[in-house]
């Protein structure tokens, strides 16, 4: 890496992760555990076995790639067993480096054990706040050698469902039998809206965002216009699934039709041979003035690298990604990592894998880290989230100025 960036370095400066599935991201161990106590049919029970078989270091498809998360949600239908994976994935990033972290999940798909959605959102959020706690209590926080650990949760609605997927989204089917299926997928995506909304109103829950995930193609953000209005009109943030599987349009719908604050992903943001509309003549125009309005108002990026090289053929090496074009643009990016467990990563890794693809400056890290923590959906007032920000700043010069040689000059 230029200017000597240290993977101990990047291990401990304060970081966040602002795209993570819970689903996809719990220890393996607790998956097996779990698994042998819910009578969970795992094809194997053990670590190495999962790895060969399910959780692969590359998959051949997107299909396989989320082939994982039917076991991972087959484990996930009790409260407890949902609180046990929070409040481990809160450890888990600790250990890492992280301080800032947004677990976003489908409440929806947690239901077949007659589990409510909002019983489930408590449950993820009991897990986080006991172990959140448990840092912020320690004598390092306490002294101030350490920073505290602050979370958010993001309910995520389906573009689109099956019976199958949960008890939940068979009610849906069967009760609105008679409708087109996207106007069913669109009036759960709307109940799901009104359930967060009720839990961060009545109870002061935090749920400090709303998204929308699933099969991107044939399924577009405006079909959800409803939802999104509705969370909007309520002053909740929201972020999109998009760009990751289509092409730019998907990216200037979630962000004129659904508010979108970030977008999740954002792949082929600069693919302008993706665009569809025949509407639509200078489509390199079409994707200089949408890259120009994300840079202006300073829409975050969710960029996931391992993840899209494991499920875009498109994307051949860490070094095509778009996201160093992102970040030569001067685009406000921050480096997540989708699932810890389906993609075996870290923040840690996904931030050494950019930083020596793209060759970062000090600088360029920096300006990561940075985004990171500003483009958060903090769940406190803009004063604290300012404060939380400036403390983390302070955090990263120190651990630069004592872990890492000065620059040359300085």
């Amino acid at each position: 890496m230029r200017e000597k960036i240290t993977a101990d370095f990047v291990r401990k400066i304060p970081k966040t992760d602002l795209h993570l599935h819970l689903d996809g991201s719990l220890r393996l161990a607790t998956l097996i555990e779990l698994a042998k106590t819910e009578g969970v049919k795992l094809p194997s029970y053990e670590e190495a076995g999962l790895k060969e078989l399910v959780f692969k270091p590359a998959y051949k498809d997107l299909g396989e790639y989320l082939k994982g998360f039917a076991f991972t949600c087959a484990v996930m239908q009790k409260a407890e067993n949902i609180e046990r994976v929070a409040s481990e994935l809160v450890e888990d990033n600790i250990a890492d480096g992280v301080r800032y972290m947004e677990v976003r999940f489908a409440p929806q798909l947690h239901t077949a054990m007659e589990l409510p959605v909002a019983e489930a959102v408590r449950a993820v959020a009991r897990g986080l706040g006991a172990a959140a706690k448990a840092h912020n209590n320690s004598e390092a926080v306490k002294s101030g050698g350490d920073l505290p650990f602050h979370f958010g949760i993001i309910a995520c609605a389906m573009r689109r469902f099956s019976k199958g997927m949960s008890p939940y989204f068979a009610d849906f089917l069967r009760v609105l039998e008679h409708a087109r299926k996207k106007e069913i997928f669109a009036a759960a995506s709307l109940e799901l809206a009104r359930t967060m909304t009720l839990l961060v109103e009545n109870e002061n829950a935090p749920v400090v965002g709303f998204d929308l995930a699933g099969e991107e193609a044939g399924f577009p953000p405006v079909d959800h216009w409803e939802a999104y209005q509705y969370a909007h009109k309520r002053f909740i943030r929201k972020t999109v699934h998009a760009g990751e599987a289509y092409g730019p349009e998907s990216i200037f719908q979630a962000i004129t039709e659904c508010h979108a604050n970030r977008i999740g992903h954002g792949t082929f943001l600069f693919a302008a041979d993706r665009i569809k509309d025949p509407a639509i003549k200078d489509r390199q125009r079409y994707v200089d003035n949408l890259v120009n309005y994300i840079a202006n108002q300073r829409i975050g990026l969710e960029a996931c690298i391992t993840s899209n090289l494991q499920t875009t053929p498109d994307i051949k090496s860490v070094e095509e990604h778009p996201v160093h074009k992102m970040i030569e643009t001067g685009l406000s990016v921050t480096i997540c990592t989708d699932n810890r467990l389906v993609s075996n990563t870290t923040v840690s890794k996904e931030l050494e894998l950019v930083a020596t693809s793209a060759r970062l400056s000090r600088r360029q890290l920096r300006n990561l880290i940075i985004a990171g923590f500003k483009g958060s959906f903090f769940p406190g007032t803009y004063n604290q989230k300012r404060a939380f920000v400036r403390e983390a700043i302070a955090r990263y010069e120190h651990l630069e100025s004592t872990l890492l040689p000065p620059l040359a000059g300085s």
